[in-house]
């Protein structure tokens, strides 16, 4: 057990107990204890194999390569549609991590074994997705925005598509891009 994520496990929250249990249950492995983006992530040198999470409703397990796992149990969730690797076992309380015990050292070792294999789920390319016709439309007009998009990194490319295609109406698409072309010709991604 790594002190600098005992503070994660040391907060009074709603899930206080089931982070404890599956921290118990972690460490049972032959595994490196982190902190990383906030939550204790469970690593094999530089490959990060899982973290313990949590939100409103749950708290989970999440394996970033969760979606090469076998799934014998049918308990792995896809947080959304755009989430290509990570899955997770998700929790509503510590009654349930205690009743699973066994199947979570199972799907935590099938997932250390996928590591030792060199195993990764293959992700989708940038340029496989689809473009919304509204961010198109600008892209055809505005020579510099294109040059602009594609001198973008893929991660960046690929979060202003999911933003832009991920608005329901065609108005709501037009605002989002006209809202980020500023951003995109300055070269910055959604969030810098």
């Amino acid at each position: 057990m790594n002190p600098e994520v005992n503070w994660f496990f040391d907060k009074s929250t709603k899930w206080q107990e089931a982070y404890l249990e599956l921290r118990k249950l972690a460490v049972c492995f032959d595994l490196t204890e982190e902190l990383k983006w906030g939550c204790p992530c469970y690593t094999i040198g530089k490959s990060n194999i899982f973290l313990i999470h949590g939100f409103k409703d749950y708290c989970a397990l999440l394996f970033m390569q969760g979606a090469l796992l076998k799934d014998t149990e049918n308990i792995l969730v896809q947080q959304t549609e755009n989430v290509q690797s990570a899955r997770q076992i998700r929790f509503a309380s510590v009654e349930e991590v205690l009743k699973n015990k066994s199947i979570i050292k199972s799907y935590i070792k099938e997932a250390m074994g996928l590591d030792k294999a060199g195993l990764k789920v293959a992700l989708k390319k940038t340029a496989e997705f689809k473009i919304p016709d509204e961010f198109q439309s600008a892209l055809n007009e505005i020579s510099e925005l294109k040059t602009a998009f594609e001198a973008l990194t893929p991660g960046r490319q690929r979060g202003y598509l999911l933003y832009f295609s991920s608005a329901k109406q065609s108005k709501t698409r037009n605002e989002r891009v006209e809202k980020y072309i500023p951003k995109i010709l300055e070269g910055k991604g959604l969030d810098d």
